[in-house]
């Protein structure tokens, strides 16, 4: 008995997406990356060919973003090149071969039944239930999340305070996760006693980078650099905002407010060991007086004033 399939119109046809596609790689991936890789699924599932100059025109986008999206997943290992074209492997191979790969310390389901990782496992579970609706966490996850406990020392509740901070940020994906994970540690977070100080610490950083930046009229976010001063002005040297505000005002006096020389000044009295605003003013008055002087010295021996005009700017150099 010969059996023949009938070739069904695209009317009865439907290409299949593997759920892992949707937890592992839909959340990472652009937009426009990820129409590219369902039209090339629906393509290869019939052995078409395509050339990317028509589509790019087929699917309404730049030519430059199809060949970018085609890297993308070529990086990701979802799309292989060959001589005469690509090839789509299979993700949940993908996924397997990444879980028992031996690099990997152990699978999900070994992790799961260690006696010692029970406590591990239920935290594991928690974030599953909690953040990917218990059923969009692939399994990979489960591998990253012990890598990450024994390179980072992190305890269970800073573990699941990673996911919940990601979650909250609407960055569900690894690589925020990795990013976050690797600035917490060297914070020398490990406990969530740590990880609370860390935030509270953070939160009041960011009350005075928003307090000097109203108060220089920067109405744009700071730098990096600039965040950096701030950090260094008030965790290096130990100044105030009573301090610090000194600085900004004598900045802008001199119509110099530029973070440069305002580091300048803060530095240079930290240098002094001033700690305190009387120490500042002390300072800053015995400068104006000498200035003083040197101008009536300069006035008695018939010099011009133009030629102190740079006193002022002999403390600021």
């Amino acid at each position: 008995m010969k059996l023949s399939q009938n070739n069904n119109s695209i009317l009865f046809s439907c290409t299949s997406i593997p759920d892992l596609f949707i937890s592992e790689y839909l959340r990472e991936a652009n937009g426009d990356y990820i129409k590219v890789y369902l039209y090339l699924l629906f393509l290869s599932k019939n052995d078409k060919e395509i050339k990317i100059n028509d589509l790019s025109k087929l699917l309404s986008l730049d030519f430059s973003v199809v060949k970018e999206a085609i890297s993308y997943w070529e990086e990701k290992g979802l799309l292989i090149k060959k001589t005469d074209g690509y090839i789509l492997p299979n993700i949940q191979e993908i996924e397997l071969n990444k879980l028992y790969s031996p690099k990997l310390t152990s699978s999900p389901e070994d992790s799961l039944k260690k006696e010692t990782n029970k406590q591990r496992a239920k935290v594991i579970d928690d974030i599953s239930n909690q953040f990917f609706q218990g059923i969009l966490m692939s399994p990979s996850w489960y591998t990253d999340i012990d890598l990450w406990y024994t390179k980072y020392g992190f305890d269970d509740s800073v573990m699941f305070a990673l996911f919940g901070y990601a979650y909250d940020k609407k960055a569900l994906t690894r690589q925020y996760i990795q990013a976050t994970a690797e600035a917490w540690a060297k914070n020398g977070i490990k406990t969530f006693d740590e990880l609370e100080k860390y935030f509270e610490k953070r939160d009041k950083q960011n009350i005075l980078n928003k307090e000097i930046s109203k108060k220089l009229n920067l109405y744009r976010k700071l730098t990096v650099f600039e965040e950096e001063d701030i950090a260094k002005w008030t965790e290096d040297y130990h100044f105030g905002m009573d301090i610090i505000d000194i600085a900004l005002k004598t900045a802008s006096s001199k119509n110099k407010v530029r973070f440069d020389y305002i580091d300048k000044l803060l530095t240079d009295w930290h240098k002094k060991d001033f700690k305190t605003v009387n120490e500042v003013n002390a300072y800053l008055n015995s400068q104006k007086s000498n200035s003083t002087n040197n101008i009536k010295m300069a006035k008695n021996l018939n010099y011009t004033q133009s030629s102190f005009d740079n006193l002022d700017s002999l403390y600021d150099n």
